[in-house]
């Protein structure tokens, strides 16, 4: 499989062979697809982040970034010293935590980091810039973070806390700005795919749908949202160059949940994650058992 067809499993714990993709002939490609990388490479986070156009402020911006590269020794690998940040990694415990005592599927260290590295993915398939790529990690690490206030608007106040590492990190403020955009635009209820940062992210935290994210002792027989997710025994995130497509494949148990009762919980993230897709110049496709949806 080429770099460009690589497969994204949010599974993580299962990898199984993915289905092999259609041929060419059967999948439709709209003209105005035809090139992920352009509609990346062309959009304004790309230009900030290679300091195209730049003002003043971009490249005292940019200037900082370099005192920190000189500090360390070498370009500053941001995801790895939040991992590490002992702040963070305690808000995203206790959001697993408050989380948990509510009743909602896991939030932990398991999704923050697995968002994080399909985010990335996704652009690097993509053929998008390397740093567009590490921030996308990092807002999909920091997506979930906001939990530790509440549940409630978790996007817009998680943003705030991942400026604060952010900004303790000496990350520049234009750097910031790209993943609190990410960050704050992630959920349904009053997000937009801004941006290929934002799109990834939005597309990596859809994707983890799997029973691995039932809480141990769930009422599957009363709560859909357990239901369902107790159902997903596999899936996969396909992401496509060549075609231009991104499509979440999904194994379901159908004995433990049915297809319409994914969608019903389920219909306005997959549309959130049509208009993601379409940010990065691509149509977002679904199947589930190998049969396509939609």
């Amino acid at each position: 499989m080429s770099d460009e067809q690589q497969s994204l499993d949010p599974a993580a714990a299962e990898r199984e062979a993915a289905p092999a993709p259609p041929d060419a002939a059967e999948v439709e490609r709209p003209e105005q697809l035809t090139d992920p990388a352009s509609f990346i490479a062309e959009s304004a986070e790309a230009a900030l982040v290679r300091g195209m156009d730049a003002t003043d402020a971009v490249a005292e911006a940019a200037e900082v970034a370099l005192d920190a590269e000189r500090r360390t020794g070498g370009p500053v690998d941001i995801l790895t010293r939040l991992q590490s940040d002992e702040v963070v990694s305690a808000f995203i415990k206790l959001s697993d935590q408050f989380l948990d005592a509510q009743g909602f599927t896991e939030h932990g260290f398991r999704h923050a980091n697995l968002v994080g590295r399909i985010a990335h993915n996704v652009l690097l398939h993509l053929g998008a810039d390397r740093e567009l790529c590490d921030l996308a990690a990092v807002g999909g690490y920091l997506h979930d973070v906001g939990n530790v206030v509440s549940r409630m608007n978790h996007g817009l106040s998680g943003a705030w806390i991942a400026y604060d590492a952010l900004r303790r990190l000496e990350v520049d403020p234009y750097r910031i700005g790209l993943v609190l955009s990410a960050i704050g635009n992630h959920e349904e209820q009053y997000g937009s795919s801004i941006g290929p940062v934002g799109a990834a992210v939005i597309l990596a935290d859809k994707a983890d749908v799997h029973r691995s994210r039932v809480r141990k002792g769930a009422d599957t027989a009363t709560d859909i949202h357990d239901r369902v997710n107790d159902a997903v025994t596999h899936s996969f995130l396909r992401v496509d160059a060549e075609r231009a497509t991104i499509t979440l494949e999904l194994e379901l148990d159908t004995d433990r949940s049915t297809v319409i009762e994914y969608f019903e919980i389920f219909l306005e993230r997959m549309v959130m994650c049509r208009r993601a897709a379409r940010t990065l110049g691509c149509e977002f496709r679904i199947t589930a058992n190998g049969v396509p949806l939609g």
